[in-house]
């Protein structure tokens, strides 16, 4: 038997209902353009009628029905989706950090330009050769001097900067650990905030965005897998505990961060990239140009000396002392030498002795070592331009031996250096100076290309998986206006039959039994 006020709270559940329906929409709506927020539904159901199944049952035909109800209101989101999306992030962050150190490599290396440091060796080789052509002219020396000088700049400069990319890079993995840490100990927040919220029976529905926020965010940085536990998320990075419940399970500094890189747990992610682009790439070019440098001042060269040359006295050539008679060459002599500093020395400069060249290139500092960051022009060359050497003659009068200042020989083998092949220290490049640092040019341009492929790559895959995320969970205005007007249009019908059930009661109260008075 039902009440005679049963449709008065069929209406009021429907009101209810409605009313909560409008609000959710709103909240939508005013959503719509937050980072992060899932959207929004209310998950209505008809409400317990008035006779459930029991031993009992009134005469009456039928169930009569009790209204609507919601009992809950949930964000509409897709794990699978999630988890896509953070694995195809996480490689996007690795070759986007990856393809932007290329990038400033190639601003460092400049090449192909006309101020780059090819045109620089070029200018040095072609003061040589100038120089070949009248030895003893001050200009041309002078000339010498100052394309040496802007050779050793250039490549300290390319030094330098490699250095300080470097150290940038350092720099940006400490505030990147500064930033997962954050990120963590928000994680961690959450957790205990919706473990306590949902422990009431509702949905912690804004919390749970802003913690696939944070996840999402963190996953650019470096990889995690994310399981939803019933103490909340429980953060990963290949096994190695982060965030287990409301407590943060490390301290990532970097520290933290380049032992795992260096252990294979952080394999990838914009953290990853800084690593590998510190160790890998920044490194491997600091190397080369190192070698280049190196091989420039020292690298075995194998040239041939004219007949008629005379060395300087108790110079060593292929394990032969050359002294007395000896010194002066009978017959071309094919030998094999240490890089322009060794060549140097086996010549005369005009400095009015006798003595055999100074090594041109010295390691700045004091260093024993020649590298790119110290390679440097002899100081005492640098102060006297006559002590450069280009002659490989001389003459002796009255038992006094004399340099030939015009003799051209070592000038003209300096200037040919330029297409000859120096072998490195290593032994695992020999080629022309300006062959091996095309090799170097090329490795970089090729890096870089694949770099710059896989970042767009992996960008079109996490935005192709982000626009399906964004189907399933964004706030579409055009639906929500939609689901506005139906919910406001079934709020109008229940506020209508609450009113017209109230006219009911109305006459059945105050009209009964009032006929015929």
């Amino acid at each position: 038997m039902t009440s005679t006020f049963h449709s008065i709270e069929t209406a009021k559940r429907s009101l209810f209902t409605q009313t909560t329906a409008l609000s959710t929409t709103g909240h939508n709506v005013a959503n719509a353009n937050t980072e992060g927020y899932s959207r929004q539904k209310v998950n209505m159901q008809a409400s317990i009628p008035m006779e459930p199944f029991a031993f009992l049952h009134s005469t009456s035909p039928g169930q009569l029905g009790t209204g609507v109800e919601f009992d809950s209101i949930t964000r509409v989101r897709e794990k699978f989706l999630d988890d896509q999306y953070r694995n195809e992030n996480t490689n996007f962050g690795s070759w986007s950090i990856q393809r932007d150190t290329l990038e400033k490599l190639e601003a460092i290396v400049n090449e192909p330009s006309d101020t780059g440091f090819r045109t620089v060796m070029d200018n040095f080789y072609k003061s040589w050769s100038d120089l070949s052509k009248n030895p003893e002219d001050v200009t041309a020396r002078r000339i010498v001097k100052e394309t040496t000088l802007a050779l050793t700049d250039a490549m300290n400069q390319i030094s330098r900067q490699l250095d300080s990319l470097s150290q940038d890079l350092d720099s940006n993995i400490a505030v990147k650990s500064n930033e997962i840490q954050g990120y963590l100990g928000n994680i961690a927040n959450l957790n205990s905030a919706i473990v306590k919220v949902e422990s009431l029976g509702d949905n912690a529905n804004d919390l749970r965005d802003q913690r696939d926020l944070m996840a999402d965010k963190l996953s650019k940085i470096m990889n995690i897998n994310v399981t939803d536990t019933p103490q909340g998320y429980q953060i990963q990075m290949n096994g190695q505990e982060l965030v287990t419940g409301g407590a943060v399970q490390a301290t990532v500094d970097s520290a933290f961060l380049n032992n795992a890189y260096t252990a294979g747990t952080l394999t990838n992610g914009e953290v990853h990239g800084m690593i590998k682009s510190r160790d890998t790439l920044v490194s491997d070019y600091r190397k080369q140009m190192d070698e280049l440098a190196n091989t420039l001042a020292n690298g075995d060269i194998e040239i041939t000396i004219p007949a008629g040359s005379v060395l300087p006295d108790n110079t060593v050539l292929g394990g032969v002392t050359y002294t007395g008679a000896t010194r002066t060459l009978t017959a071309d002599l094919k030998v094999t030498v240490k890089g322009l500093n060794g060549l140097h020395q086996l010549g005369y400069s005009n400095d009015g002795t006798n003595n055999g060249g100074l090594p041109f290139f010295t390691a700045a500092g004091g260093g024993t070592a020649i590298t790119a960051g110290n390679i440097s022009l002899n100081a005492a060359i640098l102060a006297d331009s006559n002590k450069i050497a280009t002659s490989l003659r001389t003459t002796t009068a009255s038992g006094t031996e004399t340099v030939i200042k015009g003799n051209n020989t070592l000038a003209n083998l300096l200037a040919n250096l330029k297409d000859t092949p120096m072998k490195s220290a290593d032994g695992l490049r020999s080629a022309t100076i300006g062959a091996q640092f095309s090799a170097i040019v090329g490795q970089l341009g090729v890096q870089s290309q694949e770099a710059a492929r896989q970042t767009s790559n992996t960008e079109f895959l996490v935005q192709q998986v982000d626009t399906r995320r964004q189907s399933v969970s964004g706030v579409s205005l055009d639906e929500e206006m939609g689901n506005m007007i139906k919910f406001q249009h079934a709020y109008s019908a229940s506020a209508r039959f609450m009113t017209t059930y109230d006219q009911l009661l109305d006459k059945l109260i105050n009209s009964t039994g009032t006929v015929g008075r």
